[in-house]
């Protein structure tokens, strides 16, 4: 987990110096959010998850981590103090039960409670990923990236020194649909597109559609992850999770229209919108 940060932070740093040429100073007046993205977005949600899963199935803690995006909801709700409108909070209900399918959480009897805690704050640093990553303007997507992963890769660094989740390096050749790869190559993956290119993307995304239907969209990670899983490892999957999955998507589609709809009648009850 800390190599895959870090090695992404290290890869955007000189995109994000040519970014931040004569802006220097904006990392200083932005490090805040820097800092809440890094511990949340970065550390947390990695460590969170790994520790959640040592306890209740991996399913359901994904489940309980992608309701990360209602918190979002949540906080924006709490700050505009403008209540979402029907279509968004319905849309959030079916993309919600639409996951829960998809994921198909288990059996939910016995659940250990220190698996539903560690999978809570997981979901605590997703939203607090989607709201730095939407609320923070004037500075280049790939220099806050870049400074948000080496700070999360500092304190994954950290935990594995001090014990707290695994830190171990392999440099043997990893098996791959029937082939021996050298070890660098599944790493580039991981770092180039599972890293860099998935959250420089991500901030952009969250900063051009608003943190509410950024997140909703990032829960048909699911559905894509479904459809490689079929594709590569020939995982073919069952008529109930293509129907969840398209239930899913239906309903993001429906956060995003209703969110569209929100924001179209705040323009109209404001005094600009009255005239």
């Amino acid at each position: 987990m800390a190599v895959r940060l870090g090695a992404a932070a290290l890869l955007l740093a000189i995109p994000a110096a040519l970014a931040l040429r004569g802006r220097r100073g904006v990392l200083r007046e932005r490090w805040k959010p820097i800092l809440m993205y890094g511990i949340f977005g970065g550390l947390t949600v990695q460590a969170a998850y790994f520790y959640a899963i040592q306890y209740i199935d991996i399913g359901l803690a994904l489940l309980i981590e992608y309701l990360g995006v209602v918190l979002v909801v949540l906080w924006v709700w709490l700050r505009t103090r403008r209540r979402p409108g029907g279509l968004t909070l319905l849309g959030m209900v079916v993309a919600i039960a639409g996951l829960a399918v998809v994921l198909n959480p288990g059996d939910l009897a016995d659940v250990d409670p220190r698996g539903l805690a560690w999978a809570a704050l997981a979901s605590l640093g997703m939203a607090v990923y989607f709201i730095t990553s939407a609320g923070t303007p004037g500075i280049p997507p790939v220099a806050f990236v870049a400074s948000g992963l080496g700070v999360g890769a500092v304190g994954l660094l950290l935990l594995g020194l001090v014990g707290l989740v695994p830190l171990t390096v392999s440099f043997a050749d990893v098996p791959l649909f029937g082939v021996s790869l050298p070890w660098w190559v599944p790493l580039a993956e991981l770092v180039v597109v599972a890293a860099v290119t998935a959250y420089v993307i991500g901030f952009i995304a969250a900063r051009a559609l608003g943190a509410t239907v950024a997140g909703f969209v990032g829960l048909t990670e699911v559905v894509f992850a479904v459809a490689w899983a079929w594709l590569l490892l020939g995982e073919l999957p069952g008529w109930v999770q293509l129907g969840g999955g398209l239930v899913l998507l239906l309903g993001v589609a429906a956060v995003q229209s209703g969110s569209q709809r929100d924001a179209l009648a705040n323009l109209d009850v404001s005094p600009e919108g009255a005239r």
